[in-house]
């Protein structure tokens, strides 16, 4: 079994057609321990609080399994803050998947998510971990390999076309990041289906 926590970004309120919905409940179906809460305050979130959180579901994620993190949006910039902090316990995860985190310059412009812009990327990531992006994410104008790829030395897919890998880019079921989460090596290139 592995334990896999789904954290998502702002405003999802976790929409039963997004992929991530989709995705709890396939590994949920296969036997795995997912966790996939709702964050306080999508629509106004405090980093603090987000924090909180993410330390909290990863102390109660199984402890002999594999821990996998998938965080989508503003999620994926929430564990660099966790990372920049060395918030305990994210040493004890096994692999993450990082997918279209927005950039400093788009956060910024917003004041419900400005305090969630990156901190300085001057650590080292605690465990594996893998970015995947859309070509034309409208949250990542400068390129999610530009901003984060490159700078934090990451494996990264950039996806031709898709967007900010959400819902209005078509990705409800997404067979692609079902496989990365059974198995690292599968390529997260395939769109949806």
């Amino acid at each position: 079994m592995t334990a896999y926590l789904l954290l998502h970004g702002w405003q999802n309120h976790r929409p039963k057609d997004h992929w991530q919905h989709w995705l709890a409940d396939r590994l949920t179906d296969i036997g795995h321990q997912v966790v996939y809460p709702q964050l306080p305050d999508p629509d106004d979130p405090e980093l603090e609080v987000w924090l909180k959180e993410l330390a909290r579901h990863l102390d109660g994620l199984e402890a002999r399994a594999e821990r996998v993190v998938v965080a989508h949006s503003l999620s994926a910039v929430l564990w660099l803050h966790a990372v920049a902090r060395g918030t305990p316990g994210l040493d004890a995860v096994d692999r993450v998947l990082l997918v279209a985190p927005p950039s400093g310059a788009v956060l910024v412009r917003h004041p419900e998510v400005a305090e969630f812009a990156p901190p300085p990327l001057e650590f080292t990531l605690p465990g594996p971990t893998r970015l995947v992006a859309g070509d034309d994410d409208p949250y990542c104008e400068e390129g999610a390999d530009t901003v984060y790829g490159t700078p934090l030395a990451l494996p990264t897919d950039i996806l031709p076309g898709a967007a900010h890998l959400d819902l209005d880019a078509g990705y409800g079921p997404w067979p692609a990041v079902l496989a990365w989460c059974l198995d690292p090596t599968a390529p997260l290139m395939a769109r949806p289906g």
